[in-house]
């Protein structure tokens, strides 16, 4: 049995689909860090069958809408004296902006002068949106 001990401080990121955690990892910069991280893949759970967690010994100021869009599943634990204090579901974000890229050649935010892309959710079933500029649609 593999055995992962609590964190006094710190975060974990839990309910992350089996297998999305180490795109999670990836995206949040944690293979650097200077604090302990710990990566759990394919735990087991009652909920969901296999999971993956991610627990941080640090506090992070963390993009709540890119974990939404990641995982709509996760759940954001925030950890005081080895106590959870806070919990987060961030789920899939309605609006999304800077974080997607729109695919039309001839869309505006394809210009490097201006400003950041934005989607809005259009089926959260299919996860697609759509480009608030040109009405392009991206799956996600």
């Amino acid at each position: 049995m593999l055995r992962v001990n609590a964190i006094n401080k710190g975060i974990v990121l839990d309910h992350i689909q089996a297998g999305n955690g180490i795109r999670i990892f990836e995206r949040l910069r944690l293979k650097g860090a200077d604090y302990p991280v710990a990566l759990l893949m394919n735990v087991e759970s009652t909920k969901m069958g296999r999971k993956d967690i991610i627990k941080i010994s640090d506090t992070l100021d963390l993009d709540l809408t890119m974990l939404g869009l990641l995982d709509p599943r996760i759940s954001v634990n925030y950890i005081e004296e080895s106590r959870v204090t806070s919990k987060v579901h961030p789920g899939l974000p309605e609006r999304v902006d800077g974080l997607i890229a729109c695919k039309n050649p001839r869309c505006i935010t394809t210009d490097e002068r201006h400003g950041p892309s934005s989607f809005t959710l259009l089926d959260k079933e299919t996860k697609v949106y759509k480009c608030s500029y040109c009405g392009e649609r991206v799956r996600m």
